[in-house]
């Protein structure tokens, strides 16, 4: 890993000669601006389908029901199948493409994919800021589901690859703080264009998205791709002189015989996404698609979407439903600060456990007030309970972001070995984005039915992660990529199991060399010679 791997030479926990070069901060913070655009998508949805003129335009059937609720309850104004469509099909879309950024990220290079993504998200926002009916609306929220998909699986493996291990945790945080950072940017524009007269605020907040998209796109052509890519497609020289250039130092001989060394053994592997499903891969299969899976059911991106709609339902009027938005998207972005300062001290399994539990009694604290004093015809939440309410969904957003969030995409990220590590990223954004269409397209439905039920619902699901996570989710932190398998797998009480017979009689046929290389790579040498 050029993130400050470990020597297949020297003994096991020497790690690399390795600076903080600012070429590394600038290159990840310009990366990072994928998440961005993620974060403005999520965010700007919400708002705009909390706008009267946009519903007017686009879903009449919602117009009328927002202006007479009465037939339908609180709970049920907002239940349409096109309005969660016009949110859900860009997670829809981005989990097609996943499958062909896959390919790109691997073939082509991380830098190059981020470029697609940035030319996605351009055209969409085009599309969508100037969209006449539900058609092209659709559409082009579809091409920014396509950028999704290709920004979400280059940039986490681009930052896990370029940062040094000791601070590799922060920064390829920066992704999630970026989307955090896209989420309160899209909160803060809905509740200034909501007040514009003429019916055209909805487009402008639609079309800020072309900040972002613009910033990724510039940042794509103007960053190097990581070490890791560059020899993963046989460039050595120049994977070399980025290596070198990157660490800020001349002493890059082991790291980049290292590197060199996996690549060989990660091209003995033909067909990737096979190999993914092989004994030895099975805890970081696990415990990705376990991760997405989680991080969706706590809640969080129904919240995040539907924000001022969820408060308007509450009884919020729409201007105090959009400032609440607002107040959750910044306490969102200050906590995913803190996961960016904790993550390499205190650890990832102390961050995630933690916020379980402040998760769980936040939810299940708002489940009893909504039961309580929202009922489908009552005309307010009291305003001593509606801020008491916001104070519990603000503690509930900041657990998640200093823990699931982030962390969601930081653990698969560094836990894949470089044989599957495209392939294992394309599943974790895959199976992410797959319910994150389950959760946006179903939500309001269930809101209708369940009721302030949805937040017990949601609670139940944080308890059964936070039992996951005691039990079988391993500590990584600063443990470099390249030898997690030695670290980690194999010290597990239970994951070790499928490690037991990783290294054969062949495994050391090419000497200790080899079998140290294997170890620090989380390869199987035995099973590619």
């Amino acid at each position: 890993m050029p993130a400050g791997g470990f020597s297949s030479v020297p003994p096991a926990g020497v790690e690399f000669e390795a600076k903080i070069t600012p070429i590394v901060i600038i290159t990840c913070i310009t990366a990072a601006t994928g998440g961005l655009m993620f974060g403005y998508d999520v965010g700007v949805s919400g708002g705009v389908t909390s706008m009267p003129d946009f519903l007017e335009k686009f879903f009449p059937v919602v117009y009328r029901k927002t202006r007479n609720p009465g037939s339908e309850g609180n709970y049920c104004k907002y239940d349409n199948q096109g309005l969660q469509l016009f949110t859900s099909s860009l997670y829809l879309a981005g989990l097609t493409a996943t499958f062909f950024a896959s390919y790109t990220t691997r073939t082509l290079g991380r830098r190059l994919t981020m470029l697609i993504a940035g030319f996605f998200f351009i055209v969409g926002v085009v599309l969508n800021a100037a969209a006449q009916d539900l058609i092209m609306l659709i559409i082009g929220r579809i091409l920014l589901g396509c950028g999704v998909g290709f920004a979400n699986q280059a940039v986490p493996l681009f930052l896990s690859e370029i940062a040094p291990t000791r601070i590799r945790g922060g920064l390829n945080i920066l992704f999630q703080l970026n989307v955090t950072i896209g989420i309160l940017f899209a909160n803060l524009v809905n509740y200034g264009t909501s007040k514009i007269k003429g019916g055209w605020g909805w487009r402008l907040s639609l079309g800020l998205a072309g900040i972002p998209a613009l910033l990724l796109t510039v940042g794509a052509l103007l960053v190097v791709d990581s070490p890791n890519s560059l020899i993963e497609r046989g460039r050595l020289e120049q994977g070399k002189a980025v290596l070198r250039k990157i660490r800020g130092t001349d002493n890059i001989e082991p790291e980049f015989l290292e590197l060199v060394e996996a690549s060989r053994l990660a091209k003995q592997v033909k067909h990737p996404f096979r190999n993914l499903l092989q004994r030895r891969n099975r805890p970081q299969l696990v415990i990705a698609v376990a991760l997405q899976i989680f991080q969706q059911c706590t809640g969080i991106n129904a919240i995040m979407f539907y924000a001022p709609v969820l408060f308007n339902t509450l009884g919020f009027g729409n201007d105090a439903a959009l400032y609440s938005a607002v107040i959750t998207g910044a306490v969102n972005v200050l906590s995913t600060v803190v996961s960016i300062y904790s993550v390499d001290k205190v650890g990832r399994r102390v961050l995630l456990l933690e916020a379980g539990v402040q998760m769980f009694f936040s939810q299940v604290i708002i489940a009893i007030i909504l039961g309580i004093k929202v009922k489908d015809h009552s005309d307010d939440l009291h305003k001593g309970f509606a801020i008491f309410v916001v104070v519990m969904v603000c503690t509930f957003v900041s657990a998640f972001a200093w823990s699931w969030g982030p962390l969601g995409w930081l653990i698969p990220s560094e836990t894949f070995p470089l044989e599957t590590r495209s392939a294992g990223q394309s599943v974790t954004v895959c199976v992410n984005l797959l319910f994150t269409f389950v959760i946006a397209q179903a939500f309001l439905s269930m809101l209708c039915h369940f009721k302030f039920g949805i937040f017990l619902f949601f609670s139940g699901w944080v308890l059964l992660m936070s039992i996951f996570t005691l039990f079988l989710i391993p500590e990584t932190k600063n443990v470099p990529i390249e030898e997690m398998t030695e670290r980690v797998w194999k010290q597990h009480w239970f994951w070790k199991r499928f490690m037991d017979d990783e290294y054969g009689g062949a495994a050391v046929t090419n000497g200790d060399f080899a079998k140290k290389n294997g170890h620090a790579n989380g390869f199987d040498p035995a099973s590619q010679l």
